[in-house]
């Protein structure tokens, strides 16, 4: 009996592959893809996807980017792994070196993992052994309602409630959830807090300047800082969670260079390795890394990867940070904000968009429906196929629409995305 030759990329996935974020019944075969180049994706078929979204917000400098494959091949032939307790190798210390001289100038140690929700989790961790070694029991935390920080429970702990973490709720520790301060109502979320009781609060954690899989909300930085300065009075630790925000996505190299209050900690991943490779990095101040010494090794913070500080990992993050601190790609970013805000004046006049916003090189949008807004309307199934079929890589939030772009996203490129916004908007009752 002759058997069948399953040849195609989707069609072997969907025999052996479980893909996150999907419903795997319903969902259409995923696309195969072989290989990148700058902005744009191929298919099997040579077809050129233009990667509108950074592929998962984790590319800054496009794909297969050669010096980044230069750097690559060089340290695969001299280590590519090390045990990174009692030893340590020279990609790990320089890039810790390197990180420290952009960063907020009081983050004085680097800590490796492997990826945005595992360095959440060991800033928590952080933060509550900190207080516990100093002989204090605090064990509240605040967070923001719509926040995301990840998918492991720490990090599901601290995001708000929602489909990501509906059927985990009960097994969730208790966390105080804010709403994002504006300058109308941060009179009364500092009241929220003083009604907890913030002499008991260990930290709070926090997305700056932007909730990403919340659907991409903007808040204010004057009161923002408010807020922060606040809880820095009542010794509440402050754990800036920029994995999405770090390395330029909000015009300047970290959101929270926009705030004068600095954070204790700072959670990095996604653009880290320009998107290449996975790693992840918490950093702290001198004062959260010296309540962690003792000749008492309970004081020990017990966490770690076996993968942590990957010298090739290391290596990729030292290369994008070459590329990213280059004049060029300053000028790339302020390229893409300046076309953002031309197309964001035109969606301003469309009567099918609601609240148009931008913030560096992140633009977006809700489109009206008549469901509720959020990740769960249905729309997004719609609009998720209407750019595939345009071979525009845009993943709609629920029906909340953005563009974050490479930064080496030609102006032909965003065009191109551009032109298919302006098609689903105007075909969008067909779409519906």
């Amino acid at each position: 009996m002759l058997q069948t030759t399953v040849n195609t990329l989707p069609e072997r996935d969907l025999a052996v592959i479980w893909h996150p974020y999907t419903q795997m019944q319903t969902a259409p075969a995923p696309i195969g893809i072989v290989r990148g180049e700058g902005a744009c994706l191929y298919d099997e078929q040579d077809n050129a996807y233009i990667d509108a979204t950074s592929s998962w917000w984790v590319n800054i400098h496009g794909h297969a980017h050669p010096y980044m494959a230069q750097q690559l091949a060089a340290q695969a032939l001299q280590l590519q792994h090390c045990i990174f307790a009692g030893y340590t190798h020279p990609p790990a210390v320089n890039l810790a070196e390197r990180l420290l001289q952009i960063l907020p100038d009081n983050q004085a140690r680097v800590f490796y993992s492997d990826n945005g929700s595992t360095a959440v989790e060991v800033a928590l961790k952080m933060a509550l052994q900190y207080w516990d070694n100093k002989g204090q029991r605090k064990h509240k935390l605040l967070a923001f309602k719509n926040a995301y920080h990840g998918d492991t429970f720490g990090a599901m702990s601290v995001s708000g409630r929602s489909v990501f973490t509906r059927v985990f709720e009960d097994l969730l520790f208790e966390v105080h959830f804010l709403d994002v301060p504006s300058p109308e109502n941060i009179t009364q979320i500092i009241a929220d807090i003083a009604a907890q009781d913030p002499e008991q609060v260990a930290a709070f954690i926090f997305e700056p300047l932007l909730q990403g899989s919340g659907g991409m909300i903007m808040y204010d930085a004057t009161a923002f800082d408010q807020l922060l300065q606040y809880c820095r009075s009542k010794d509440i630790l402050l754990i800036a969670d920029e994995v999405m925000t770090g390395f330029g996505r909000t015009g300047k190299n970290f959101a929270m260079e926009n705030i004068r209050t600095q954070p204790d900690m700072i959670c990095l991943s996604k653009g880290l390795t320009g998107g290449s490779m996975a790693l992840g990095v918490t950093t702290s101040t001198a004062a959260i890394y010296d309540a962690f010494l003792s000749a008492d090794k309970l004081k020990t913070l017990f966490h770690g990867h076996s993968f942590t500080a990957n010298p090739l990992a290391c290596t990729m993050a030292l290369a994008s940070l070459d590329l990213f601190i280059k004049p060029e790609c300053g000028e790339q970013r302020q390229r893409i904000q300046i076309r953002h805000q031309h197309f964001l004046d035109e969606l301003q006049q469309q009567p099918s968009v609601k609240n148009p916003r931008l913030l560096g090189t992140i633009l977006a949008f809700e489109v009206t429906t008549n469901n509720a807004d959020g990740y769960t309307n249905n729309l997004a199934d719609h609009l998720h196929r209407f750019f595939k079929s345009r071979r525009i890589m845009l993943r709609p939030l629920g029906n909340t629409l953005y563009i974050l772009p490479p930064y080496c996203i030609t102006d032909e490129q965003l065009d191109a995305v551009y032109d298919s916004i302006r098609q689903m908007l105007a075909e969008l009752k067909e779409i519906v």
